[in-house]
């Protein structure tokens, strides 16, 4: 089961599973699917699967697509921006921002994304949404000026990557770079990757 869900993985990352599952991104939005332990018990078809991965792909993206139209504003402003974030709800289309009590007033931006995988993580962990995601802003490194948005997005399907983006911003207008995607461990939903469905 491990090797499937890697294959699976792998081919989601290349855009090939849109041909091997008639799912449409604009159906995934909305659709639901099962408890953890019904896609984890074995029961599931390859199929099945392969079109669960395909939803959390474009859940995943309907999510990011909101978080960073949303943030925007934070990378147009002159002060440094703050790490903000989003959950997807169980119904595979409410999106709603995560607000931090007084305990985050005034921390500084690592504190602050600390906080927000806490909260987070207690809110997967209860079952009650579909994906989460944290965006924050910086520069590359002290020798390299670019200017970079990192998204850390998971899905309850067994999905967790890291986004970094490079980004301008000029005029009020936000110019994006080419994007560099890569895993990450698990943090919201699960304790390790084996822990993942499809495991």
């Amino acid at each position: 089961m491990r090797s499937l869900f890697k294959n699976l993985f792998a081919a989601i990352s290349l855009g090939v599973l849109c041909s091997f599952t008639p799912v449409h991104a604009q159906d995934a939005i909305g659709a639901t699917i099962p408890d953890n332990s019904v896609l984890s018990d074995g029961v599931l078809t390859e199929e099945e699967l392969a079109r669960y991965m395909v939803i959390a792909k474009a859940q995943l993206e309907y999510l990011t697509k909101h978080a960073a139209e949303e943030y925007a504003a934070e990378l147009k402003g002159d002060t440094a921006p703050m790490p903000r974030a989003w959950m997807l709800m169980k119904d595979g289309k409410s999106i709603k921002e995560v607000k931090l009590d007084q305990s985050g007033d005034g921390a500084p931006p690592e504190v602050r994304a600390v906080l927000f995988r806490a909260a987070m993580k207690s809110i997967a962990r209860g079952g009650e949404i579909s994906a989460a995601t944290i965006l924050f802003a910086g520069q590359m490194s002290a020798e390299n000026p670019q200017k970079l948005l990192v998204f850390e997005y998971e899905h309850r399907v067994g999905v967790s990557s890291s986004k970094f983006v490079p980004y301008s911003a000029k005029n009020q207008v936000i110019y994006y770079g080419k994007p560099v995607i890569r895993e990450k461990p698990f943090q919201l939903f699960y304790d390790t990757q084996f822990d993942a469905p499809g495991q």
